[in-house]
């Protein structure tokens, strides 16, 4: 865990807030800084020096660290001010648990369908990984890859799904980010034109297992990489000693 607090500076320079909505903008800004990991899990946060950057008053940031606890993204310890909470595998497991079910049943409805448009746009995004992938932006990458699945959401049109894998989404996307090499750029491309070959297919058994080893094997590197670097993690050292502890397959 860090124990000093890192210079803000890729943050906005008392950047101009519109009237009404700093509260809302800062809450922003700060929780795509942390799910970007500009703010790294365990870092301690300066509320002053924060103020300071971004040119605001105690309040807004008071609040927007507030907002962030709820959400579980930040930690805030009475007499000892806040941290960027530590990444819990144990929720991204339960998750990406979540996430399984109903990505598989977003697929049996999406193939029930056979709409060109989802099609059609999942051809394109399929081409865009591979472009960035090819550039080697994995940031670009990370935002085409949540919009390959809500593709598949969208077919749904299921308001509260999508509900509930935005809520969650800000903790998976921080785990998710720790683990992206060149490798699982490749993996992943991999693994979403499997779940593409299955919907092409109108074969909703292939897509669906697909999507299942999809998100088995992005479960499989995390846990991995909690074993390496337990400090990340609030619970890393209780899965260090239990590589076994993977209720998935």
């Amino acid at each position: 865990m860090k124990t000093e607090a890192a210079s803000y500076d890729f943050l906005p320079t008392a950047g101009p807030f519109a009237r009404g909505s700093v509260t809302i903008d800062v809450t922003n800004m700060l929780r795509h800084a942390i799910v970007t990991l500009a703010l790294a899990p365990g870092q301690v946060l300066d509320k002053s020096a924060l103020c300071s950057q971004l040119g605001v008053s105690r309040f807004p940031v008071s609040e927007a660290l507030a907002r962030l606890a709820e959400e579980g993204l930040v930690d805030i310890a009475p007499q000892r001010g806040s941290t960027v909470s530590l990444v819990r595998i144990g929720d991204v497991r339960e998750y990406m648990l979540i996430r399984k079910g109903l990505e598989s049943e977003a697929l049996r409805v999406l193939i029930g369908k056979h709409n060109a448009d989802v099609i059609a746009a999942l051809h394109a995004n399929m081409a865009l990984q591979r472009d960035a992938a090819a550039r080697d932006d994995a940031e670009t990458f990370h935002q085409i890859d949540v919009d390959f699945h809500d593709i598949i959401f969208r077919s749904m049109r299921l308001t509260r799904v999508k509900a509930i894998i935005d809520k969650v989404r800000a903790n998976l996307d921080r785990a998710r980010r720790l683990i992206i090499t060149p490798r699982r750029l490749a993996h992943t491309i991999a693994e979403h034109q499997a779940i593409f070959d299955g919907i092409l297919a109108a074969n909703a058994p292939q897509a669906i297992a697909a999507i299942r080893a999809h998100i088995d094997a992005v479960m499989v590197e995390l846990f991995a990489f909690a074993r390496e670097h337990p400090d990340l993690f609030a619970d890393g050292a209780e899965f260090a000693d239990d590589p076994n502890d993977f209720p998935f397959g």
